[in-house]
């Protein structure tokens, strides 16, 4: 068995389909299902599933799948470990961040990290789903707020402040909440995915965490903001996603008494890709330079 084999099997579970995985790795299709073909002969297992309209992964070709990808991310790190000794960061990294966050803040740090680091390269993808970071073949993502368990490795990056507001007409239709405990009697607009919402607040100086609800729910920030700005609920999101609807007087801060807990932005990675110099490099880079928000 071949490494370049295994490099060509998961081109093409992650293409989908022989000809998309030629194209990717700039090989002729018959080429590329030749291989494959060798492969599954060299292990005596069929990996695929071949019909006229795509290819299906068998469950031994799944479980050879993830195997490959975990061996060949190390021989790329050990390659890389090697290699950038001399020459610094290099290549191309995959990064998945949420879209306010990356496109206030990211996209020009992005563009200063490329200008210093010439040899990387970087795809970004900005969406507020939660994306499956090595499932997906990306090499980190920026996440907000509570991490779920994982097997990924996680490095704080900043902590940034949580703001609780709402429109003025909302609060002159439903009243101003004093203490955290009302806002159960208010409509709050829920950032994130299915189950149950709690926001957290210092009470007395101890962590007090409210249920909430609300008409909205939704995964993108900017939607949750506009939608609290035109009078359908209080929110509580980030101060840079606020900031200058509150600046406009478009939304006003409600429980300033009792601060909203500051919540945490991660840089997340497969374990498997802790010794890559480049990513690390950005991870610094990153915490370097993401310092003032936390002011």
């Amino acid at each position: 068995m071949q490494l370049d084999d295994m490099r060509i099997f998961v081109a093409t579970v992650d293409a989908h389909n022989f000809t998309a995985a030629a194209k990717r790795l700039a090989l002729s299709k018959q080429f590329v299902s030749r291989r494959v073909m060798a492969l599954e002969e060299a292990l005596g297992v069929q990996l695929l599933i071949r019909n006229t309209r795509k290819l299906a992964v068998t469950d031994l070709g799944q479980e050879f799948y993830e195997r490959a990808r975990r061996i060949l991310g190390e021989v790329e790190d050990a390659e890389q470990a090697m290699s950038l000794r001399r020459a610094g960061p290099r290549g191309l990294l995959r990064v998945s961040a949420p879209m306010s966050f990356g496109m206030m803040h990211l996209s020009p740090l992005v563009a200063s990290f490329l200008r210093e680091h010439r040899d990387v390269r970087c795809d970004m993808e900005l969406s507020d789903r939660t994306v499956d970071v090595v499932g997906e073949g990306f090499d980190m993502a920026i996440r907000i707020g509570t991490l779920q368990d994982s097997s990924l490795i996680a490095q704080k990056l900043v902590d940034v402040r949580m703001i609780a507001c709402a429109s003025p007409a909302y609060l002159r239709r439903r009243g101003t909440p004093k203490l955290p405990a009302e806002l159960a009697n208010h409509e709050c607009l829920l950032y994130g995915h299915g189950g149950a919402v709690s926001w957290e607040f210092k009470v007395d100086g101890a962590l007090k965490s409210v249920e909430v609800r609300g008409p909205l729910r939704a995964n993108n920030g900017d939607l949750i903001r506009d939608s609290a700005v035109a009078g359908l609920g209080i929110v509580r999101l980030p101060d840079f996603i606020v900031a200058d609807a509150l600046a406009s007087g478009k939304l006003v801060p409600v429980l300033e008494a009792f601060l909203p807990v500051a919540t945490g932005v991660y840089a997340v990675y497969p374990q498997h890709r802790q010794s890559s110099v480049t990513i690390r490099a950005f991870v610094e880079f990153l915490r370097r330079h993401l310092k003032t928000l936390a002011g």
